[in-house]
């Protein structure tokens, strides 16, 4: 992982950003050789915050609709009900 501190990236953002694309890792923002903070790619974050935010909802759905024990009309599996909602 690259180290950088706060006058690096002041005077050669451009450049930081570049290597982060072409390298794809992440970099570690410096201040008084002290770690403050982290950059990291937009595909990096999405992987990272955005779809994990969307797959906790899904998993927080999926448990209401669980813990709702709701009960299947006769002769009917919870994959048919799924088939006529979609159609």
């Amino acid at each position: 992982m690259q180290k950088v501190n706060a006058l690096q990236l002041r005077q050669s953002l451009g450049k930081i950003l570049a290597k982060m694309q072409e390298t794809g890792e992440p970099i570690l923002l410096e201040k008084g050789r002290r770690p403050v903070a982290v950059l990291i790619s937009i595909e990096e974050y999405q992987k990272r915050f955005v779809d994990f935010e969307a797959d906790q909802r899904r998993r927080e759905l999926v448990e209401k609709i669980r813990s709702a024990d709701l009960p299947l009309p006769e002769g009917k599996s919870s994959l048919d009900l799924i088939r006529e909602i979609r159609s």
